[in-house]
């Protein structure tokens, strides 16, 4: 008897695995976004001003309102599917143009018509997406072959955090920074290759400023960094969710002209 209770006491402390403690960075980062209202969030509502930068120079400012509608996932998903539409929408009082993607094109709307994006557009769109950590947590978590292993503790951007690495089964990777205390996603990292020419990118995304939007915290200031290079910088002046977002938001309406592929 005593010594089953030593072996018992032993597996109690029995260090985790990676995966163990990935999992469990990941559960609580879950928790600490929201839990089941993170997970149930509908569509979300973001306004503000973007900025796009070229070189570290601010090459472009906008007020947008950037609208995304979650689909229902398959079960389990797929990792090669997209669940999730959004609209990116500019303008100050009313919609100067909008970029549109579905879960497989992408369309460029002005007052002339729809023109479809580039397939280089698209395709970036789809694997920034996809390796998203809030878009991984809401809808890829269960996809087979998904794993999640944690790289330990570090110090980042002087914060104390929990690294992951989550990967899917065709060995596409981002990896996350936790907040040690607040849990949740503060910075994430991953590199793609230009299909065409296999150039190397490094792309780093910075989340700060979370605040709770209808019980789920959701950051007010994103930056994008690409190859050491500052690309992208969003403040957002309100977030909202689950607004029952119509199809018209979308889809193409059918009295909308469609313009050919840029040359």
């Amino acid at each position: 008897m005593k010594m089953l209770l030593l072996l018992a006491a032993a597996a109690g402390l029995r260090a985790e695995t990676n995966v163990e403690r990935g999992e469990r960075v990941v559960r609580e980062a879950i928790e600490a976004l929201g839990g089941k209202s993170f997970l149930e969030m509908r569509d979300r509502v973001e306004r503000g001003r973007v900025y796009s930068f070229y070189h570290e120079r601010l090459r472009g400012l906008a007020v947008a309102t950037i609208y995304v509608r979650y689909l229902t996932r398959g079960e389990p998903p797929d990792p090669h599917e997209l669940y999730v539409r959004e609209r990116q929408s500019f303008g100050k009082d009313k919609e100067d143009y909008a970029y549109l993607f579905d879960e497989q094109k992408g369309w460029e709307i002005t007052f002339r018509g729809a023109r479809p994006m580039p397939d280089p557009t698209v395709r970036r769109y789809r694997e920034t997406t996809l390796r998203n950590v809030f878009y991984v947590l809401r809808q890829r978590i269960g996809e087979p072959g998904l794993v999640i292993e944690s790289r330990g503790s570090d110090i980042v951007d002087n914060q104390p955090v929990e690294v992951v690495e989550i990967y899917d089964r065709d060995n596409n990777s981002v990896t996350v920074y936790f907040h040690h205390s607040t849990k949740l996603p503060i910075k994430q990292i991953f590199v793609r290759r230009d299909p065409a020419t296999k150039e190397r990118f490094e792309e780093i995304t910075r989340f700060e400023k979370f605040r709770d939007v209808g019980g789920v915290q959701w950051p007010f200031n994103v930056q994008r960094v690409r190859n050491g290079e500052k690309i992208f910088e969003q403040f957002s002046e309100s977030v909202a969710i689950n607004r029952d977002l119509g199809d018209e938001l979308f889809t193409l309406s059918a009295d909308l002209k469609i313009l050919p592929p840029a040359r």
